[in-house]
């Protein structure tokens, strides 16, 4: 039973690098917990780590980290200000989807990053974070939204690693990122 009044970033961070509750930690070099201000006022959510945050124990520090790095950088986010994190903490073998049982177990580490740093605004990165936590479907017909439930506010685009795959796609997260800076201007959040 978590101490939810002691309960910490740093206390989620070691008990993820030691965590044993399912078959990822066998294939992983390092758990990737989430990193960041802990009193962010946005919190960005992917799905999992790749090859690079498995080697590092950090999230988004490959390209797709780099892709995101360079989007907050021309919509004038600092990444400092934030708190990145995932849905599983491990990565799932060949950067495969993680299973739900997967991330069912890994639920706990985030509800509780999510509680401590408790963000104004959760920006869901891609289709399987959409999925995890509001039950969503296509990322793509809904990114560029803010869902308001269980009182907080979302925001939806896509993951950068999309952008790999579809350089096309680079607009779309940064016309996403500008609507994301408009509305943390609005509510005051610092960015």
């Amino acid at each position: 039973m978590i101490d939810i009044a002691n309960d910490s970033i740093n206390r989620i961070k070691a008990e993820v690098i030691n965590c044993k509750l399912c078959s990822l930690c066998t294939k992983r070099r390092n758990a990737v917990p989430g990193e960041g201000n802990s009193k962010a006022g946005i919190m960005f959510i992917g799905e999992a780590p790749g090859r690079n945050e498995d080697e590092k124990g950090r999230p988004f520090v490959g390209l797709a980290g780099k892709i995101l790095d360079e989007t907050l950088d021309k919509v004038g986010i600092v990444r400092s200000r934030i708190f990145v994190t995932n849905i599983v903490k491990c990565r799932p073998p060949g950067n495969r989807v993680p299973t739900e049982d997967e991330r069912r177990v890994c639920k706990n580490y985030l509800e509780r990053e999510i509680s401590i740093v408790s963000p104004k605004i959760i920006c869901i990165l891609g289709r399987t974070a959409f999925e995890s936590l509001l039950g969503g479907g296509s990322i793509l017909g809904n990114r560029g939204k803010f869902i308001a439930k269980d009182g907080r506010l979302f925001f939806l685009t896509i993951h950068p690693a999309a952008i790999i795959y579809n350089n096309k796609l680079r607009y779309a997260l940064e016309k996403d990122m500008q609507a994301l800076v408009m509305e943390c201007r609005r509510l005051n959040i610092p960015i």
